[in-house]
């Protein structure tokens, strides 16, 4: 087990991995500050449930297949004439749109990334289930006598949660594989084991 500084690093090495794509705005600046070349973008998932919000229930299927047609586009100038013909398109419900206008400039930074990438990047679910379980276990312990303590609990609750993670990601490996060509002095280098 390790002790110290290195389990310090190993917490804030994979709090800074999984908070890339978070999607809650009051992470945005701290995490630029401390990781500056962090792009930040909301979880489409997240902005389609908040546009079906202001959609009856019968309506919602059709009005879903429309918003895939922005968020599935190639570029952000097919997805900006996506949302054009969605404005076109229902006039009855403004506020779906409005939800997109709003929020454009945080939306945009997914269609820098192949769809392979996307396909992996769309929620952040799972980071935020991560973020309420290590909420929890901090709740319910209530006072720590130091920072090293919290840490080290913050550590062994990661590695239990670690071991829920049965479910691999999807398309993770044809994301890696975009992440290693978009960024390889980023990316860990692989050591390959001798069989």
């Amino acid at each position: 087990m390790k002790h110290g500084g290195t389990i310090r690093d190993e917490i804030h090495d994979r709090v800074k991995e999984l908070l890339r794509n978070e999607c809650a705005e009051n992470f945005r600046k701290p995490l630029r500050r401390s990781i500056p070349r962090t792009e930040v973008q909301l979880c489409i998932v997240h902005v389609v449930r908040a546009s079906l919000n202001y959609v009856p229930w019968k309506m919602r299927k059709p009005v879903a297949a429309d918003l895939q047609t922005i968020y599935r586009a190639a570029t952000v100038a097919e997805a900006e004439h996506s949302l054009q013909e969605l404005e076109a398109k229902w006039k009855a419900y403004p506020s779906i749109s409005q939800v997109w206008r709003r929020n454009w400039a945080r939306i945009t930074p997914f269609f820098n990334y192949p769809l392979d990438i996307r396909k992996a990047i769309y929620t952040t679910n799972s980071v935020e289930s991560l973020n309420r379980s290590l909420r929890k276990i901090i709740k319910t312990r209530g006072g720590f006598p130091n920072e090293e303590a919290a840490l080290k609990l913050l550590f062994l609750a990661l590695r239990q949660a670690a071991k829920k993670w049965t479910m691999p990601i999807q398309h993770w490996r044809e994301a890696l594989n975009h992440f290693a060509i978009l960024w390889p002095e980023r990316m860990p280098a692989l050591e390959r084991v001798a069989s």
